[in-house]
């Protein structure tokens, strides 16, 4: 996994530099999707109108999930099931990994080889271990041949939580948002590499600001 130092923030037209983060691992997504043309991009994270707009403009079709949002919400449904369970009922697929099956039985439903890119963001840093080694495995199945993974992890338990949205070719903006879930794991390189065993090729973009990006080719 090869590893490149990434230039300070630099600031984006109405936005406060501070939340603004110059991205290699943007620039190189880019760059993988010039040599595919057309095709699908799943952005893993709440819509955002300029972000669909900015990949509509290049000729992808944008389907949006926010899925920490979506597990959010099966967890309170979950916590309301087992409250109305009787007493000595069983409870055996309440456990994480049936859980985290389940979950994964209700979301993400498309055919194999769907897409050609997905924004995964750093929402792996948030799921426990059974959802977020299951959702690595899922969305491998749902990128074709050729495709491309941007991730982000945190090298250090993040003070904050932030969402992302693309400005130009190479900057996010990091918009402070709330998280209904703690920071759960800080990824080791190794752990990286076992999660994305299965793409070809991989990248990794350090910044100044302790976010690792990780782009994966499949």
């Amino acid at each position: 996994m090869a590893v490149a130092k990434v230039a300070a923030p630099a600031a984006g037209v109405g936005v406060s530099p501070s939340n603004v983060r110059i991205s290699n691992g943007l620039k190189e997504f880019l760059w993988q999707l010039d040599g595919i043309g057309r095709g699908h991009l799943l952005d893993l994270g709440p819509a955002r109108q300029t972000t669909i707009t900015f990949f509509i403009e290049r000729g992808y079709k944008v389907y949006t999930e926010d899925l920490l949002t979506t597990w959010k919400n099966f967890l309170d449904a979950e916590e309301q099931r087992k409250q109305g369970l009787p007493a000595g009922a069983d409870r055996s697929e309440l456990n994480p990994a049936s859980r985290a099956e389940r979950f994964l039985e209700t979301t993400l439903r498309y055919p194999p080889e769907t897409f050609d890119a997905v924004l995964m963001w750093d929402i792996l840093d948030y799921l426990d271990t059974d959802l977020m080694t299951r959702l690595a495995a899922r969305i491998t199945t749902l990128v074709r041949d050729g495709g491309v993974v941007l991730a982000m992890f945190h090298a250090r338990k993040p003070e904050a939580f932030h969402r992302y949205r693309v400005l130009d070719a190479q900057s996010l903006e990091l918009i402070p948002a709330s998280c209904p879930f703690l920071p759960q794991r800080v990824f080791q390189n190794r752990e990286i590499s076992n999660l994305f065993s299965r793409y070809r090729s991989s990248k990794s973009f350090v910044g100044r600001d302790q976010i690792r990006e990780g782009l994966f080719v499949k």
